[in-house]
């Protein structure tokens, strides 16, 4: 007697998916926009029909429009659910920025200053006013009242003081942020 039911409940199930399988799939990929949610929610929507095989045969309106309904029934469901709980926060370290120790920074900021200190005034004051306040090369001749031409030398050669004293140090160009 089992036997025989579970045979003719894997034959309606059959049936329902040749007859209104594609309808359903149809139906839920234009509601979910996504195909493989889709068809989660086809295959969770026979196992209901299988569980209420009463309804298919009761004569009370189509078993398309039955089936097109609790398709509709589980997507606002999921979609219910996901907005009652929290937005989910990816583990992934590339994904969310983590703020490293400052420490570092503040070091490494140390370490060019000191740098800067011992560079001659002339070399100084073109990298502060390009790297710490930011100006590019005119806008450097004009507040220090010398040529382009004359930053751009001046800050080659201090960068280049820079590297020979990281080097010579010991620290490596690749330590400054």
């Amino acid at each position: 007697m089992a036997r025989h039911r579970q045979v003719a409940d894997e034959a309606l199930i059959r049936t329902l998916f040749a007859e209104h399988g594609r309808a359903m799939l149809a139906y839920a990929t234009r509601l979910t926009g996504d195909r493989p949610a889709a068809e989660d929610v086809v295959q969770e929507a026979l196992i209901k029909a299988w569980h209420n095989p009463d309804v298919l045969v009761n004569g009370k309106g189509s078993v398309r429009g039955w089936l097109l309904t609790v398709v509709r029934n589980i997507i606002t469901d999921k979609v219910r659910a996901r907005n009652a709980r929290p937005k989910e926060v990816p583990e992934s370290p590339t994904a969310v920025p983590i703020e490293r120790d400052h420490a570092d920074k503040v070091v490494n900021s140390m370490v060019v200053l000191d740098a800067l200190e011992k560079l001659p005034e002339v070399h100084r004051s073109v990298l502060v006013e390009i790297y710490v306040r930011g100006q590019n090369v005119n806008e450097t001749a004009e507040t220090l009242g010398i040529p382009p031409g004359t930053v751009k030398s001046r800050s080659h050669y201090a960068l280049r003081a820079l590297r020979d004293l990281f080097t010579a140090r010991g620290t490596g160009m690749e330590g400054v942020a």
